[in-house]
Formats: structure tokens, C-alpha cells, sequence
């Protein structure tokens, strides 16, 4: 059995690694900000993140935020890691972060080339956007009469238990540093992904696709952020929507 420290193990990915590997038969802690008995903030460290590292032969690191301060959290996390003798550090990261210039992909970006030079043993997992990203960024898009789209942009939404589980694999191995990047199995445009959408919710709004600047767009149409050819996921858009929203109508 090994021990396994999983950050921002009660969030929508690190709840389901967390539970993946338990179910594995591996004792798991999952560190967040306020879950006991592992309640830590990284950005801040301290002597709780030392105990929760403390131990851990492996860590899988999934605890991120677009708000600021992963790369301090990285910090915090590699040294306390360093003095623990940990084995170990798993991150997952974003397909693109090395091609598109969105500030949070460059954090991204900056936090794999730390957790690369730590000399811990290290894996990276690069995956494509979860089925939620999408759910949360139409509802907010579908509030006006009219639903805004970025034209000629595409993705490629993957299954967030997919990653949990790869994510648990890489965990009952060695480092293996960059792997494979992991896609969703289809590469759709926006449009066709909103269309589903509106299907599936009951929403009615006319889609209007709006040419926009800048190298940020232009790296998103260019499709930096997709992996066509690892296309290795196998749930679709459509069937998270009908778990997720059951096809039922809603205000």
C-alpha cells in the first residue's frame, strides 16, 4: 500500500483521483484548504503542509486556481516535498499552455518547468478542458437573449473521471516525466458544442459567432489548445450532458 498526498483532493478532479485510489487500496490524504485532517493553504505552506506531506511516498498535485498564486503554491509544495523525501510528484497541466499566451496557461507553464528542475522525480499530464469548463461557460453565455460566441474557435472537451483515473495510474508508477497529452475524443467547434448545449437544457437563444483580436484569440483559433491526434478520451459532450443535466428543461 502506498501513501499518497493528493492536493485539492475535495475539487472536481482531486475528489475523483482521491476516490479512484482508494478504491485501489492505497492510503490517500487529500489536502485542501479547508477539509481537516489535511486542511492547508499552499500558497501560504507552513508546518501543516509539512505534516501533510510528511510520510507521502507520492503527490499528486491537482490544487490550481486562475485567480493567481499557483506558482507560490508550487514552491511550497516542492520544498516541503524535498524535506520529506518524497519519492514522487505528479502535476496536471493543459494542453497548450506552451502555445497559447493566456496568463493562466503561462502559470501553468511556469509551475512544469519548477516541479522539472525540483530534482524530485516528477510526471506531467497535459489534457484538454473538462466537459464542466464547457457546462459553466455556456450557462454564463446563455444568460442575454443572444448567445456570443468567439468565431472559428474549437474544442475538445474530455471526461474529468478519465483524468482521474490516468491520473491514478500515473500514480501507481514511477515518474515518467512529460507523458502523452490526453484529449477528448472529438474536436467540435463552439458552435455545434453550444447547440448541444441549448438542446440539452431547454435554453432557446440564437448563437451569434463574433471574429475577436489579439494573439489570445488567435492562438485558441489556431487550435494551440487541442491534440487531435491524442484523441484517446471516450466520453462525449452529449452524454456528460444528459448525467449532468438530464435533458430536462430548466428556467
Amino acid at each position: 500500500m502506498t501513501t499518497i498526498l493528493v492536493t485539492g483532493g475535495t475539487g472536481t478532479l482531486g475528489r475523483l483521483v482521491t476516490e479512484r485510489l482508494r478504491a485501489d487500496g492505497h492510503d490517500v490524504r487529500a489536502l485542501s484548504r479547508h477539509a481537516q485532517p489535511y486542511a492547508v493553504d499552499l500558497r501560504e505552506g507552513g508546518t501543516a503542509l509539512d505534516a501533510a506531506v510528511a510520510g507521502a511516498d507520492t503527490i499528486v498535485h491537482c490544487a490550481t486556481t486562475p485567480r493567481g498564486g499557483d506558482e507560490e503554491a508550487a514552491a511550497h509544495l516542492i520544498a516541503a516535498a524535498r524535506r520529506a523525501g518524497a519519492g514522487h510528484l505528479i502535476y496536471i497541466s493543459i494542453v497548450g499552455v506552451d502555445r497559447v499566451p493566456l496568463g493562466y496557461y503561462e502559470t501553468k507553464l511556469a509551475v512544469e518547468r519548477l516541479i522539472e528542475e525540483s530534482g524530485l522525480g516528477w510526471t506531467v499530464l497535459r489534457t484538454t478542458q473538462f466537459h464542466d469548463l464547457l457546462l459553466r461557460l455556456f450557462d454564463s453565455l446563455a444568460k442575454p437573449p443572444v448567445m456570443l460566441l468567439p468565431a472559428g474557435v474549437k474544442d475538445q472537451p474530455i471526461e474529468v473521471a478519465e483524468v482521474a483515473a490516468r491520473l491514478a495510474e500515473l500514480a501507481a508508477g514511477g515518474p515518467a516525466g512529460r507523458v502523452e497529452d490526453m484529449g477528448g475524443p472529438e474536436v467540435r467547434t463552439l458552435d455545434s458544442l453550444a447547440r448541444s448545449y441549448l438542446k440539452a437544457t431547454g435554453h432557446r437563444r440564437a448563437i451569434v459567432n463574433v471574429p475577436l483580436w489579439g494573439q489570445t484569440y488567435r492562438a485558441f483559433r489556431g487550435g494551440g489548445h487541442l491534440t487531435p491526434l491524442r484523441a484517446v478520451g471516450k466520453g462525449t459532450f452529449e452524454e456528460y450532458l444528459a448525467v449532468r443535466v438530464g435533458g430536462v428543461r430548466r428556467a
